[in-house]
């Protein structure tokens, strides 16, 4: 028996309540089917989502099912951008997963279908679907197209630091500004948005290749139809997410991920929708497979095209068959079937032939866009986590978009306890070649943990300072961020990390290959590991830590009870 026929048993008032919203008697008796989105006016990512809800719930009617829409709106990471409302969004990520499980705990229903875009809302929706175990289709909601002259929104960081320097006048800024978003979907850049919809499928719950497809496309409203009509099966087949998210599909994820150079927040996103699951993955099951696993995707922030290439080059699948031979090919996935087996579908069925057609069109070659595993953009993955003794549980470094001049470095700390006071710096020219920003009490205790973008693209976009300075947080980045942006320092400050401890003109030696990030001399003066480590536990014993923010709402307990940043920052 379905479990909304259980319910209904248990629940007399139900059918009374559904017939007063309109419900048939003959819907009462149907497979029962929640449609949980993000779909609001909050941001591109989600203003679209209503018409992939009435798609999803047309696909569950074409097969005899009853469809029921609940909604989650999330928030925009680039309009909290610069103010403390970047504050409140990793907090979203778990408020909304938590909203979600209350809508499909207190009304049970037979199968769930979820529908979102961008940054938290998908992880958001992932660590529900975890948590919840029941049969779960997601459905990723799509990318915008590029603007003028490939013109993608991650590049608006620069233009706002060269238009505070008077490098652009007003009109030039606005110009960017009124073209960077041409329609509704993700950005149009391999930030968390898009890796986060590219890892929903890798992960097996979403259906081959429908992350990243173009979203005003008929193609994506189809693919919403045909979700629809995928999750009345599982709910009759009770193929539950805990059969899909096995440890080898965590694994499936993360090589695609080094593959397509995947924004770090994505170590603390896949984390967290883990540890619904029981299963625990540290920085160092992240590092191993980024050390393996070959980057061979061209596109922006580490490469050149925008994102929406992506799905005309093969988009997921094309990555999975050049990560062939490194896969677990016998994951389960809500098809039923195989990761192997899904692949081989996708060639029968011209996949790719229909894909590659919208690329010629463009005069852009497959090639162009996805590299091969032989002959890759570089031979390992894009993250790299370092440990030592600023971080000992490790930190998070995006080293494919940062020089190759900055992969062992001595550099003079300039510490700040916010960001506010370390963007000011920098745009103020206070910053030197060979200093390291230090941005502390930015982690999940600390602030709620908030990106640094604008202060990664002020450094970036300064050419004296872009390849010569490196920015140290336990605070995270955008996925969008350039250049030696080293985050999720953990422990974090708030906790007495000695992120904490670190003193102007300390020696920061930062070495990638050797991964590790280490205080190894005090006011220019290099000192031994052993008078290092005295030094610090002495500044550990003078130490105390700052007023917390915030003692009302949300913030105060997100930051009360969130977890390090390596961990996956969730609430506890």
């Amino acid at each position: 028996m379905l479990i909304s026929q259980k319910i209904r048993d248990l629940a007399p008032e139900m059918d009374s309540l559904r017939l007063g919203m309109g419900w048939s008697e003959k819907e009462l008796d149907m497979t029962q089917i929640i449609i949980e989105s993000t779909f609001g006016e909050s941001h591109p990512g989600s203003a679209h989502l209503n018409k992939l809800v009435k798609s999803a719930k047309h696909g569950v009617s074409n097969v005899g099912g009853r469809a029921a829409e609940f909604y989650a709106t999330d928030i925009c990471d680039g309009q909290a951008q610069g103010h403390d409302g970047m504050n409140y969004s990793l907090v979203s990520r778990e408020t909304i997963a938590n909203l979600v499980e209350i809508h499909a705990s207190a009304t049970p229903y037979d199968a769930g279908i979820f529908i979102s875009s961008c940054d938290k809302g998908i992880p958001a929706l992932l660590q529900a679907i975890a948590r919840l175990n029941m049969p779960a289709v997601f459905v990723p909601g799509g990318i915008m197209p590029a603007g003028p002259n490939s013109l993608t929104l991650e590049q608006l960081g620069k233009y706002n630091a060269e238009y505070i320097k008077g490098k652009i006048d007003f009109d030039q800024f606005q110009y960017v500004k009124h073209h960077a978003c041409p329609s509704c979907g993700a950005c149009s850049f391999m930030g968390t948005a898009s890796t986060m919809q590219v890892l929903s499928e890798a992960l097996g719950l979403a259906l081959p290749g429908t992350s990243l497809l173009p979203a005003t496309s008929e193609d994506l409203l189809k693919m919403a139809q045909k979700a629809g009509e995928c999750a009345v099966s599982l709910a009759h087949t009770k193929l539950t997410p805990k059969k899909i998210l096995t440890v080898e599909a965590f694994e499936n994820a993360i090589m695609v991920h080094a593959a397509i150079a995947g924004s770090s927040n994505s170590l603390l996103h896949i984390p967290a929708i883990a540890h619904e699951l029981d299963i625990e993955l540290d920085g160092d099951f992240f590092d191993c497979i980024h050390r393996n696993i070959p980057y061979i995707l061209n596109i922006r922030p580490s490469g050149f095209y925008p994102a929406e290439y992506y799905i005309y080059a093969g988009g997921t699948p094309a990555i999975m068959e050049e990560l062939r031979s490194f896969l677990h090919l016998d994951a389960l996935t809500i098809t039923g079937k195989s990761v192997g087996e899904n692949l081989e579908e996708l060639r029968q069925n011209k996949y790719y032939d229909y894909w590659n057609e919208k690329l010629k069109e463009r005069h852009v070659s497959k090639n162009d866009i996805i590299k091969t595993c032989k002959e890759p953009i570089r031979k390992e993955g894009a993250i790299a986590v370092l440990k030592g003794n600023i971080a000992q549980e490790g930190a998070v470094v995006k080293h494919s978009a940062m020089s190759s001049k900055m992969r062992n470095v001595i550099l003079r700390a300039v510490p700040f306890d916010s960001e506010e006071s370390a963007i000011s710096a920098v745009l103020s020219g206070e910053i030197s070649p060979g200093d390291a920003v230090i941005i502390r009490y930015e982690g999940p205790k600390g602030s709620g943990m908030p990106e640094m973008f604008y202060t990664t693209e002020a450094i970036a976009s300064d050419q004296a300072l872009s390849s010569t300075v490196a920015l140290i947080t336990d605070g995270r980045f955008s996925g969008a961020t350039r250049g030696p942006a080293i985050g999720h320092v953990s422990p974090e400050a708030m906790e007495g990390g000695n992120i904490a401890l670190i003193e102007k003109d300390d020696l920061i030696h930062v070495d990638i290959d050797a991964r590790s990030l280490n205080v190894i001399g005090v006011k220019g003066i290099k000192y031994s590991s052993e008078e290092m480590e005295r030094v610090l536990i002495e500044r550990k014993r003078k130490w105390t830590p700052p007023e917390k923010k915030k003692t009302k709402g949300i913030l105060r307990l997100y930051t009360k009870y969130a977890v390090s940043p390596m961990k996956g920052g969730y609430m506890e």
